[in-house]
């Protein structure tokens, strides 16, 4: 059964450097790296020392208050080093990986068998679990608190993120026994937001409501999904999960081992090739980078879509939730008047002095430049242009940024998360850090209310 779904407001931001539609398999990464701030929230207890050796699969750490959520080693290897940031703070694990992976094996499991607390405990001890976040809050999920829902969006609306049709073709089985297992786990329905076009690899599976996405981005955002279908109120948990997760999922659940596969898109203006590579969760983003060749020297490498993701340097590491590497100039170069001339080559939403409204098929090369500082916030009700939920974005961040709970909790801070503001804050003209704003007002709410 499908339910449309049309969101008119938001933006479609048109970028060179969509990657090809060919998928190939990067070098072996030398050294893997998890970074425990990849899990918001969480307080790394290591299990292993340095100089350990693992399989693919073997717990490297668990979250400190609790115990049963665990996390596991994406390859097998060497634990080469812990990093430590202030107060002793462990910033990154660096493994050293074996030139072939062995695994650790848990075994089949008989989802239609099996019972709820028996899939729950394999997807915590196999370190699945961390895939599986919640709102309110934007975290990984609570195991001892069950969903109203679970959302899945398969649609990706954001400027050069991979394309899940693509990169899920031929993973039906592993995605029907993830929605089985986790259709166990809730009593109500797990949706599914997938494009209006083309071919979705969920449209044939059972237990899911499909629902057809179109329009602008944020279209293709988890959190449109949930405002449009089931928002969440107070007292109130969602899952959701990202679609490649569920492979990882339904993969262990068939065969009883972790695979880290991660079908990565590697976009962007500033390459030559760009196109998908298969790689593992947190492999080096150079054996991609280089493979595919760079235009030009002064680029910015981010893990992650342009919008949301975060700069990592040319030796860094794929962040355990992307799949997506996108590579675009580095914007440190600034035009003399250029706020006094006419612009053709940038996208505002305005027409002073800004004149993409009249090629609005036009694909643009932007770099990282800002186009101006930081400054107060100005009411232009450009936010609003772009942001679809029901929900008042401008009064939303001010509550964030007083620390006013109560005005947080009656805009809908209960059911956000920093990407749902990505959009405005790439329209912002008071260069405001949204998702920054976003985010610490959730974990203060979070601190106090818990």
């Amino acid at each position: 059964m499908s339910k449309d779904i049309r969101i008119k407001k938001g933006l479609d931001i048109r970028l060179v450097g969509e990657p090809e539609k060919a998928l190939t398999n990067a070098p072996r990464s030398r050294t893997f790296v998890i970074k425990p701030s990849d899990f918001h929230l969480i307080t790394p207890k290591m299990v292993l020392k340095e100089g350990a050796k693992f399989k693919a699969g073997d717990v490297l750490f668990y979250h400190r208050e609790n115990e049963s959520i665990k996390f596991v080693a994406p390859v097998s290897g060497t634990l080469t080093e812990i990093k430590r940031g202030a107060k002793r703070v462990i910033t990154h694990i660096v493994i050293t990986a074996d030139s072939q992976d062995e695994y650790r094996d848990l075994g089949q499991m008989d989802v239609a068998k099996a019972d709820p607390e028996a899939i729950k405990a394999r997807l915590l001890e196999s370190g699945c679990w961390v895939f599986v976040k919640q709102r309110p809050y934007d975290v990984i999920a609570n195991p001892d608190k069950s969903p109203k829902a679970i959302f899945i969006s398969a649609h990706a609306s954001a400027p050069l993120v991979a394309d899940y049709d693509f990169a899920l073709s031929g993973k039906e089985k592993e995605l029907q026994t993830a929605i089985n297992a986790l259709s166990k786990l809730t009593e109500g329905k797990i949706h599914v937001g997938t494009g209006s076009n083309g071919s979705s690899p969920f449209a044939n599976l059972d237990g899911i409501t499909i629902h057809k996405v179109s329009g602008p981005h944020p279209s293709g955002n988890v959190g449109t999904l949930i405002n449009k279908i089931d928002p969440v109120n107070k007292g109130e948990t969602v899952w959701t999960l990202n679609p490649q997760d569920l492979v990882v999922i339904g993969e262990l659940l068939l065969t009883g081992k972790f695979n880290a596969e991660r079908i990565v898109a590697l976009s962007g203006s500033s390459l030559k090739s760009p196109k998908y590579y298969r790689t593992k969760i947190g492999a080096e983003v150079s054996t991609m980078v280089y493979d595919s060749g760079l235009n030009e020297e002064n680029v910015r490498i981010i893990s992650g879509g342009v919008l949301t993701g975060k700069k990592v340097p040319a030796d860094g590491h794929l962040g355990y939730y992307d799949n997506t590497i996108s590579v675009i100039p580095e914007g440190d170069d600034y035009e003399f008047f250029g706020w006094n001339k006419p612009v053709f080559n940038k996208i505002s939403l305005t027409r002073a002095l800004t004149f993409s409204w009249l090629t609005p098929n036009k694909k643009y090369v932007l770099d990282t430049n800002t186009n101006g500082e930081h400054r107060a916030f100005v009411q232009t009700g450009m936010y609003e242009q772009v942001f679809p939920l029901d929900i008042y974005p401008m009064q939303i961040m001010k509550a964030c940024m007083v620390e006013d709970l109560d005005a947080m909790e009656e805009l809908g801070m209960f059911e956000v998360a920093p990407e749902d503001f990505a959009l405005t804050e790439f329209v912002c003209v008071s260069k405001q850090p949204h998702q920054e704003i976003i985010r610490k007002g959730l974990d203060l709410m979070y601190k106090e209310i818990g």
